[in-house]
């Protein structure tokens, strides 16, 4: 993650801003076969312990706004496919859905990552995003204790009705430590994802940069993923970072 000059976090033109904590002019693997800027947004109002951007928690960790991000979209017209943001938690901010539309009046594409806190803001985003990628952090029933929030299970699992529902595409992804999630969690959760109907799904193998360091320095492998799980969906991976 890369950061450009200072932008001001007040008012401009009347609204309120994007508050950005950090710009990547280019990426491959934030959004999977795109070329795309990336924006990492301020402030999420979930307290994941393997979060590897946890300084965006705060929105007070804002160095740029919308001001800057716009203006280098303007000079990569035709070298990138899209823009992807990112965050913390995108839609905490409702000023993302202006920003989403003007991407898109720019002539890019629009890619979210989410964790699902925000389902009606999720909703209203939907028109307006052709990619989506949605962590999806445990069984549903077993969410606060990642998120240390109250009823995240519930607001994540309506989010993620909500994107298969738009009929937009998307990826399912689940970070796991050992710690925290077991193989049979794990397996659950593929259960539930496929019932649903999600064809994508990753598992990503917690890896301590960016982290806060609480959580111990441990992994998991592929071949801990139970063998039958892969087969419920179109495309599976297991990522290492």
């Amino acid at each position: 993650m890369s950061t450009l000059t200072p932008g001001a976090g007040c008012l401009e033109g009347g609204r309120h801003p994007l508050l950005i904590g950090g710009i990547t002019p280019f990426s491959t693997v934030d959004w999977p076969g795109k070329l795309a800027c990336v924006a990492f947004l301020a402030g999420c109002p979930w307290r994941c312990p393997y979060c590897q951007n946890h300084q965006l928690q705060s929105r007070a960790s804002a160095t740029l706004t919308d001001a800057e991000l716009f203006s280098l979209l303007e000079a990569r017209r035709g070298l990138l496919d899209g823009v992807v943001f990112s965050g913390g938690e995108p839609l905490a901010q409702p000023a993302v859905i202006e920003a989403a539309r003007h991407a898109r009046e720019l002539g890019f594409q629009v890619g979210l990552h989410t964790c699902g806190a925000f389902p009606d803001r999720l909703r209203e985003a939907l028109p307006l995003l052709d990619w989506v990628g949605i962590d999806v952090k445990a069984p549903w029933d077993a969410y606060d204790r990642i998120t240390l929030g109250r009823e995240s299970g519930a607001a994540a699992r309506e989010s993620l009705q909500a994107v298969l529902d738009s009929g937009v595409a998307m990826e399912a992804r689940t970070t796991w430590h050992p710690a925290l999630l077991t193989p049979q969690d794990i397996s659950d959760i593929a259960h539930d994802l496929a019932g649903r109907g999600v064809r994508t799904w990753a598992v990503q193998a917690y890896r301590p940069e960016g982290t806060t360091g609480e959580l111990p320095d441990e992994t998991v492998y592929p071949s801990e993923v139970p063998d039958d799980l892969p087969a419920l969906f179109d495309s599976y991976e297991f990522r290492r970072a």
